[in-house]
Protein backbone atom coordinates (compact mmCIF):
# COMPACT_ATOMS: atom_id res chain seq x y z
CA UNK A 1 0.00 0.00 0.00
CA UNK A 2 3.08 2.19 0.63
CA UNK A 3 4.22 2.44 -2.55
CA UNK A 4 0.86 3.83 -3.57
CA UNK A 5 0.69 6.68 -1.16
CA UNK A 6 2.93 9.35 -3.44
CA UNK A 7 1.89 12.62 -4.47
CA UNK A 8 2.25 11.89 -8.10
CA UNK A 9 -0.87 9.41 -7.36
CA UNK A 10 -3.25 10.65 -4.72
CA UNK A 11 -3.15 14.14 -5.77
CA UNK A 12 -5.37 15.69 -8.42
CA UNK A 13 -4.10 15.98 -12.07
CA UNK A 14 -4.11 19.75 -12.22
CA UNK A 15 -3.57 19.81 -8.13
CA UNK A 16 -1.76 23.31 -8.97
CA UNK A 17 -4.63 24.60 -9.72
CA UNK A 18 -7.26 22.46 -7.56
CA UNK A 19 -8.12 23.91 -4.01
CA UNK A 20 -8.01 20.88 -1.28
CA UNK A 21 -8.98 20.35 2.11
CA UNK A 22 -8.96 17.79 4.86
CA UNK A 23 -7.84 17.01 7.43
CA UNK A 24 -4.54 15.49 9.46
CA UNK A 25 -4.36 14.14 12.80
CA UNK A 26 -1.61 15.93 15.01
CA UNK A 27 -0.31 14.66 17.95
CA UNK A 28 -1.22 15.93 21.17
CA UNK A 29 -3.58 18.28 19.24
CA UNK A 30 -6.04 16.33 17.75
CA UNK A 31 -7.71 16.97 14.12
CA UNK A 32 -7.08 19.97 11.93
CA UNK A 33 -8.63 21.01 8.83
CA UNK A 34 -5.92 21.80 6.63
CA UNK A 35 -4.92 22.91 2.83
CA UNK A 36 -3.26 20.65 0.79
CA UNK A 37 -1.11 22.24 -2.11
CA UNK A 38 1.44 19.78 -3.99
CA UNK A 39 4.11 21.48 -2.27
CA UNK A 40 2.85 21.17 1.18
CA UNK A 41 -0.11 21.51 4.09
CA UNK A 42 -1.29 24.26 5.82
CA UNK A 43 -3.06 24.75 9.04
CA UNK A 44 -6.39 26.47 7.71
CA UNK A 45 -7.43 26.66 11.92
CA UNK A 46 -7.86 30.69 11.36
CA UNK A 47 -10.63 30.10 8.50
CA UNK A 48 -12.61 27.20 10.37
CA UNK A 49 -12.12 24.96 13.06
CA UNK A 50 -14.35 22.04 11.35
CA UNK A 51 -15.03 21.12 7.78
CA UNK A 52 -18.46 21.58 8.97
CA UNK A 53 -17.68 25.16 9.28
CA UNK A 54 -15.93 25.30 6.61
CA UNK A 55 -18.45 24.24 4.17
CA UNK A 56 -20.99 26.57 5.43
CA UNK A 57 -19.37 29.76 4.44
CA UNK A 58 -20.21 31.32 1.13
CA UNK A 59 -17.63 30.69 -0.58
CA UNK A 60 -15.20 27.95 0.97
CA UNK A 61 -12.86 28.19 -1.83
CA UNK A 62 -12.28 31.92 -1.42
CA UNK A 63 -12.09 31.68 2.50
CA UNK A 64 -8.95 29.06 2.16
CA UNK A 65 -7.36 31.41 -0.93
CA UNK A 66 -7.20 33.98 1.73
CA UNK A 67 -5.67 31.79 4.78
CA UNK A 68 -2.21 30.84 4.11
CA UNK A 69 -1.60 29.29 7.04
CA UNK A 70 1.20 27.56 8.92
CA UNK A 71 2.90 24.90 6.95
CA UNK A 72 2.51 21.39 8.50
CA UNK A 73 4.49 19.36 6.58
CA UNK A 74 5.52 18.00 3.15
CA UNK A 75 2.47 16.63 1.37
CA UNK A 76 4.30 13.44 0.26
CA UNK A 77 5.56 12.74 3.78
CA UNK A 78 2.41 12.88 5.64
CA UNK A 79 0.59 10.34 2.55
CA UNK A 80 3.59 8.15 3.32
CA UNK A 81 3.02 8.47 7.58
CA UNK A 82 -0.92 7.43 6.31
CA UNK A 83 -0.29 3.87 5.44
CA UNK A 84 -1.68 2.06 8.64
CA UNK A 85 1.30 -0.09 8.74
CA UNK A 86 4.07 2.61 8.55
CA UNK A 87 2.78 5.65 10.21
CA UNK A 88 4.64 7.45 12.81
CA UNK A 89 2.06 8.44 15.60
CA UNK A 90 4.25 11.37 16.59
CA UNK A 91 3.70 12.90 12.87
CA UNK A 92 1.23 14.36 11.04
CA UNK A 93 -1.09 11.66 9.11
CA UNK A 94 -4.86 12.62 6.66
CA UNK A 95 -7.88 11.31 8.29
CA UNK A 96 -11.33 11.32 6.10
CA UNK A 97 -12.00 14.87 5.07
CA UNK A 98 -15.20 15.11 6.73
CA UNK A 99 -16.15 15.47 10.18
CA UNK A 100 -19.69 16.57 12.04
CA UNK A 101 -21.55 15.43 8.81
CA UNK A 102 -23.90 13.11 8.18
CA UNK A 103 -22.61 9.96 5.90
CA UNK A 104 -25.36 9.28 3.76
CA UNK A 105 -25.29 7.20 0.21
CA UNK A 106 -27.66 6.89 -2.30
CA UNK A 107 -28.17 3.26 -3.97
CA UNK A 108 -28.77 1.57 -7.42
CA UNK A 109 -28.22 4.65 -8.94
CA UNK A 110 -26.67 2.47 -11.95
CA UNK A 111 -28.36 0.51 -14.33
CA UNK A 112 -25.54 -2.24 -14.41
CA UNK A 113 -25.37 -2.29 -10.52
CA UNK A 114 -28.77 -2.32 -10.55
CA UNK A 115 -29.37 -5.55 -12.47
CA UNK A 116 -26.84 -6.97 -9.69
CA UNK A 117 -28.83 -6.13 -6.82
CA UNK A 118 -31.41 -7.83 -8.08
CA UNK A 119 -28.78 -10.85 -8.62
CA UNK A 120 -28.08 -10.91 -5.69
CA UNK A 121 -31.65 -10.64 -3.83
CA UNK A 122 -32.50 -13.33 -5.96
CA UNK A 123 -29.91 -15.34 -5.48
CA UNK A 124 -30.66 -14.86 -1.48
CA UNK A 125 -27.07 -14.36 -0.61
CA UNK A 126 -25.59 -17.31 -2.08
CA UNK A 127 -22.56 -16.23 -4.48
CA UNK A 128 -22.57 -19.76 -6.38
CA UNK A 129 -26.16 -19.10 -7.53
CA UNK A 130 -25.16 -15.61 -9.32
CA UNK A 131 -24.11 -16.90 -12.70
CA UNK A 132 -27.23 -18.81 -13.50
CA UNK A 133 -29.70 -16.28 -11.88
CA UNK A 134 -27.65 -13.51 -14.16
CA UNK A 135 -28.94 -15.42 -16.57
CA UNK A 136 -32.49 -15.75 -15.80
CA UNK A 137 -33.14 -11.97 -14.56
CA UNK A 138 -31.69 -10.86 -17.85
CA UNK A 139 -34.21 -13.39 -19.74
CA UNK A 140 -36.93 -11.50 -18.12
CA UNK A 141 -36.28 -7.95 -17.94
CA UNK A 142 -33.49 -7.23 -20.46
CA UNK A 143 -29.87 -6.09 -19.91
CA UNK A 144 -30.19 -2.24 -21.05
CA UNK A 145 -32.78 -0.23 -19.09
CA UNK A 146 -30.69 2.76 -19.31
CA UNK A 147 -33.41 4.97 -21.71
CA UNK A 148 -35.73 4.20 -18.97
CA UNK A 149 -36.18 7.77 -16.52
CA UNK A 150 -36.53 6.59 -12.93
CA UNK A 151 -40.17 7.84 -12.17
CA UNK A 152 -41.30 8.57 -15.37
CA UNK A 153 -44.81 7.41 -16.85
CA UNK A 154 -42.37 4.76 -18.75
CA UNK A 155 -40.96 3.11 -15.42
CA UNK A 156 -44.22 3.06 -14.46
CA UNK A 157 -45.47 0.98 -17.38
CA UNK A 158 -42.54 -1.29 -17.08
CA UNK A 159 -43.20 -1.89 -13.30
CA UNK A 160 -46.96 -3.38 -14.23
CA UNK A 161 -45.59 -5.63 -16.66
CA UNK A 162 -42.59 -6.83 -14.88
CA UNK A 163 -44.84 -7.53 -11.74
CA UNK A 164 -47.58 -9.29 -14.33
CA UNK A 165 -44.55 -11.78 -14.40
CA UNK A 166 -43.96 -11.62 -11.01
CA UNK A 167 -40.50 -9.98 -11.38
CA UNK A 168 -40.81 -7.02 -10.04
CA UNK A 169 -37.93 -6.34 -7.03
CA UNK A 170 -37.36 -3.88 -4.55
CA UNK A 171 -34.26 -2.78 -6.30
CA UNK A 172 -36.20 -2.19 -9.54
CA UNK A 173 -38.45 0.12 -6.83
CA UNK A 174 -35.55 2.37 -6.13
CA UNK A 175 -33.55 2.05 -9.22
CA UNK A 176 -36.49 3.24 -11.98
CA UNK A 177 -39.23 4.08 -9.56
CA UNK A 178 -39.84 7.52 -8.43
CA UNK A 179 -38.35 7.70 -4.95
CA UNK A 180 -34.51 7.35 -5.02
CA UNK A 181 -32.69 4.93 -2.54
CA UNK A 182 -30.94 7.29 0.40
CA UNK A 183 -30.03 5.21 3.48
CA UNK A 184 -26.97 5.92 6.10
CA UNK A 185 -24.01 4.43 5.24
CA UNK A 186 -21.95 5.32 8.50
CA UNK A 187 -21.67 7.43 11.75
CA UNK A 188 -20.23 11.06 11.60
CA UNK A 189 -16.70 10.93 12.55
CA UNK A 190 -16.37 7.32 11.53
CA UNK A 191 -15.36 7.08 8.47
CA UNK A 192 -11.56 6.18 7.62
CA UNK A 193 -8.94 8.51 5.14
CA UNK A 194 -6.68 7.07 3.09
CA UNK A 195 -3.95 4.65 3.96
CA UNK A 196 -5.68 3.05 6.84
CA UNK A 197 -7.28 0.01 6.65
CA UNK A 198 -11.44 -0.62 5.33
CA UNK A 199 -13.62 -2.98 7.35
CA UNK A 200 -14.71 -6.38 6.26
CA UNK A 201 -17.54 -8.07 8.65
CA UNK A 202 -15.78 -11.63 9.35
CA UNK A 203 -19.09 -12.89 8.62
CA UNK A 204 -19.45 -12.00 5.28
CA UNK A 205 -18.24 -14.40 2.15
CA UNK A 206 -19.29 -12.11 -0.60
CA UNK A 207 -18.42 -8.87 -0.65
CA UNK A 208 -16.68 -5.98 -3.10
CA UNK A 209 -15.71 -2.87 -3.14
CA UNK A 210 -17.95 0.27 -4.72
CA UNK A 211 -15.96 3.36 -5.80
CA UNK A 212 -17.83 5.92 -5.66
CA UNK A 213 -17.87 9.86 -5.53
CA UNK A 214 -19.31 11.78 -2.21
CA UNK A 215 -20.76 15.03 -2.12
CA UNK A 216 -19.50 17.35 0.39
CA UNK A 217 -23.18 19.00 1.08
CA UNK A 218 -23.62 22.00 3.46
CA UNK A 219 -26.62 22.38 6.18
CA UNK A 220 -28.67 24.31 3.43
CA UNK A 221 -28.26 21.55 0.80
CA UNK A 222 -25.53 23.54 -1.11
CA UNK A 223 -22.79 21.20 -2.46
CA UNK A 224 -20.09 22.39 -2.21
CA UNK A 225 -17.04 20.53 -3.55
CA UNK A 226 -16.76 16.37 -3.94
CA UNK A 227 -14.36 13.62 -2.87
CA UNK A 228 -14.00 10.01 -3.69
CA UNK A 229 -15.24 7.09 -1.58
CA UNK A 230 -15.45 3.42 -1.13
CA UNK A 231 -19.01 1.98 0.07
CA UNK A 232 -18.18 -1.34 1.34
CA UNK A 233 -20.85 -3.72 0.40
CA UNK A 234 -21.20 -7.01 1.57
CA UNK A 235 -23.21 -8.77 -1.42
CA UNK A 236 -24.52 -11.75 0.85
CA UNK A 237 -26.16 -9.89 4.15
CA UNK A 238 -27.85 -7.75 1.55
CA UNK A 239 -29.22 -10.27 -0.44
CA UNK A 240 -30.23 -12.37 2.17
CA UNK A 241 -32.41 -9.50 3.13
CA UNK A 242 -33.09 -6.11 2.30
CA UNK A 243 -33.45 -5.77 6.43
CA UNK A 244 -29.74 -6.44 6.57
CA UNK A 245 -29.15 -3.20 4.63
CA UNK A 246 -27.53 -1.86 8.00
CA UNK A 247 -25.59 -5.01 9.18
CA UNK A 248 -24.36 -5.08 5.51
CA UNK A 249 -23.37 -1.47 5.03
CA UNK A 250 -22.27 0.23 8.63
CA UNK A 251 -19.29 -1.54 9.74
CA UNK A 252 -15.95 -0.53 11.30
CA UNK A 253 -14.31 1.29 9.19
CA UNK A 254 -16.76 0.04 6.26
CA UNK A 255 -16.73 3.69 5.03
CA UNK A 256 -13.42 5.25 3.50
CA UNK A 257 -13.66 9.15 2.43
CA UNK A 258 -10.58 11.25 0.96
CA UNK A 259 -7.88 11.68 0.61
CA UNK A 260 -9.08 15.02 0.11
CA UNK A 261 -12.63 17.32 -0.33
CA UNK A 262 -11.96 19.14 -3.91
CA UNK A 263 -14.14 22.44 -3.49
CA UNK A 264 -15.92 24.14 -6.11
CA UNK A 265 -13.96 26.73 -8.11
CA UNK A 266 -13.15 28.14 -11.12
CA UNK A 267 -11.86 25.33 -12.27
CA UNK A 268 -14.11 22.42 -10.64
CA UNK A 269 -17.67 22.23 -10.71
CA UNK A 270 -20.48 19.92 -10.57
CA UNK A 271 -19.88 19.62 -14.04
CA UNK A 272 -16.90 18.27 -13.56
CA UNK A 273 -18.50 15.39 -11.22
CA UNK A 274 -20.96 14.38 -14.00
CA UNK A 275 -17.88 14.21 -16.39
CA UNK A 276 -16.04 12.18 -14.00
CA UNK A 277 -14.59 8.64 -15.23
CA UNK A 278 -13.63 6.33 -11.94
CA UNK A 279 -10.95 4.01 -12.19
CA UNK A 280 -11.11 1.21 -9.09
CA UNK A 281 -8.58 -1.49 -8.74
CA UNK A 282 -7.77 -4.69 -6.56
CA UNK A 283 -4.43 -6.36 -6.17
CA UNK A 284 -3.01 -9.00 -4.03
CA UNK A 285 0.05 -10.45 -2.64
CA UNK A 286 -0.53 -13.34 -4.59
CA UNK A 287 -0.76 -11.08 -7.98
CA UNK A 288 -4.34 -11.06 -8.59
CA UNK A 289 -5.40 -8.02 -9.92
CA UNK A 290 -8.69 -6.70 -10.82
CA UNK A 291 -9.85 -3.77 -12.39
CA UNK A 292 -13.00 -1.60 -13.04
CA UNK A 293 -15.00 1.41 -14.24
CA UNK A 294 -17.97 3.46 -13.23
CA UNK A 295 -18.90 6.23 -15.75
CA UNK A 296 -20.59 9.43 -13.69
CA UNK A 297 -22.12 9.80 -17.27
CA UNK A 298 -24.00 6.57 -16.71
CA UNK A 299 -25.98 7.87 -13.58
CA UNK A 300 -29.50 7.44 -13.64
CA UNK A 301 -30.20 10.05 -11.48
CA UNK A 302 -28.61 13.71 -12.11
CA UNK A 303 -26.52 14.38 -8.77
CA UNK A 304 -28.78 17.11 -8.17
CA UNK A 305 -31.72 15.27 -7.83
CA UNK A 306 -29.94 12.68 -5.62
CA UNK A 307 -29.10 15.54 -3.53
CA UNK A 308 -33.07 16.82 -3.65
CA UNK A 309 -34.31 12.98 -1.96
CA UNK A 310 -31.46 12.85 0.88
CA UNK A 311 -32.42 16.70 1.56
CA UNK A 312 -35.41 18.95 1.80
CA UNK A 313 -38.64 19.78 4.08
CA UNK A 314 -39.05 16.36 5.40
CA UNK A 315 -35.30 16.11 6.42
CA UNK A 316 -32.25 18.51 7.45
CA UNK A 317 -28.82 18.10 8.44
CA UNK A 318 -27.79 21.43 10.13
CA UNK A 319 -24.05 19.73 10.31
CA UNK A 320 -24.31 19.11 6.40
CA UNK A 321 -23.98 15.76 4.85
CA UNK A 322 -21.42 13.75 3.21
CA UNK A 323 -23.45 11.60 0.11
CA UNK A 324 -22.35 8.96 -1.59
CA UNK A 325 -23.93 8.97 -5.49
CA UNK A 326 -23.20 5.10 -5.81
CA UNK A 327 -21.33 2.70 -8.64
CA UNK A 328 -21.81 1.23 -11.66
CA UNK A 329 -19.39 -1.19 -10.44
CA UNK A 330 -20.39 -4.55 -9.72
CA UNK A 331 -17.96 -7.28 -10.31
CA UNK A 332 -18.67 -10.72 -12.18
CA UNK A 333 -14.81 -11.53 -12.27
CA UNK A 334 -14.11 -15.09 -11.05
CA UNK A 335 -11.53 -15.11 -7.92
CA UNK A 336 -12.43 -18.37 -6.11
CA UNK A 337 -13.34 -20.75 -9.21
CA UNK A 338 -16.47 -20.75 -12.17
CA UNK A 339 -19.35 -18.94 -11.25
CA UNK A 340 -18.09 -18.01 -7.80
CA UNK A 341 -17.53 -13.99 -9.02
CA UNK A 342 -15.27 -11.85 -6.96
CA UNK A 343 -15.21 -11.36 -3.20
CA UNK A 344 -12.42 -9.90 -0.99
CA UNK A 345 -9.46 -11.26 0.72
CA UNK A 346 -7.99 -9.75 3.74
CA UNK A 347 -4.63 -8.00 2.35
CA UNK A 348 -5.83 -6.82 -0.60
CA UNK A 349 -5.45 -2.82 -1.28
CA UNK A 350 -7.86 -1.56 -2.84
CA UNK A 351 -7.31 1.98 -5.23
CA UNK A 352 -10.46 4.37 -6.46
CA UNK A 353 -9.27 6.95 -8.70
CA UNK A 354 -10.22 9.76 -10.81
CA UNK A 355 -8.22 12.23 -12.98
CA UNK A 356 -9.77 15.55 -11.08
CA UNK A 357 -9.97 14.05 -7.33
CA UNK A 358 -6.60 12.02 -7.41
CA UNK A 359 -6.65 8.61 -5.64
CA UNK A 360 -7.94 7.28 -2.38
CA UNK A 361 -5.92 3.84 -1.29
CA UNK A 362 -7.03 1.27 1.24
CA UNK A 363 -6.30 -2.00 2.81
CA UNK A 364 -8.80 -4.75 3.27
CA UNK A 365 -9.17 -6.17 6.77
CA UNK A 366 -11.62 -7.63 9.07
CA UNK A 367 -13.78 -5.19 10.60
CA UNK A 368 -12.89 -6.88 14.16
CA UNK A 369 -9.56 -6.49 13.78
CA UNK A 370 -9.15 -2.81 12.00
CA UNK A 371 -7.84 0.13 14.50
CA UNK A 372 -11.09 0.29 16.71
CA UNK A 373 -13.27 3.80 16.07
CA UNK A 374 -12.77 5.31 19.33
CA UNK A 375 -12.16 9.21 18.61
CA UNK A 376 -16.16 10.65 17.65
CA UNK A 377 -17.66 14.00 18.56
CA UNK A 378 -17.72 14.46 22.63
CA UNK A 379 -13.51 14.04 22.21
CA UNK A 380 -13.27 16.37 19.12
CA UNK A 381 -15.44 18.81 21.04
CA UNK A 382 -13.13 18.34 23.94
CA UNK A 383 -9.91 18.83 22.07
CA UNK A 384 -11.19 21.84 19.89
CA UNK A 385 -12.07 23.32 23.71
CA UNK A 386 -8.43 22.54 24.92
CA UNK A 387 -7.10 24.48 21.96
CA UNK A 388 -10.11 27.34 22.61
CA UNK A 389 -8.44 27.81 26.57
CA UNK A 390 -4.90 27.17 25.25
CA UNK A 391 -5.29 30.58 23.19
CA UNK A 392 -6.98 32.89 25.43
Amino acid sequence: MLNHLSSAICLPLDAASATLVGRVWLNDVGPVLVCIKPDGVYDLSSAAVTMSDLLELDDPAAAVRQHAGTRLGDTEAILKNSSQDERNPALPWFLAPCDLQAIKASGVTFISSMLERVIEEQARGDASRADSVRQAVVAVIGDNLSSIKPGSSESAKLKEALLAQGAWSQYLEVGIGPDAEIFTKAQPMSAVGVGAEVGIHPGSHWNNPEPEIVLAVNSRGQVQGAALGNDVNLRDFEGRSALLLGKAKDNNASCAIGPFIRLFDAHFSLDSVRACDLAMQVTAANGFCMQGSSSMSKISRDPLELVEHAFGPNHQYPDGFMLFLGTMFAPTQDRHGPGQGFTHELGDVVTVSTATLGCLVNRVNASDKVAPWTYGIRALMQDLNRRRVLKA
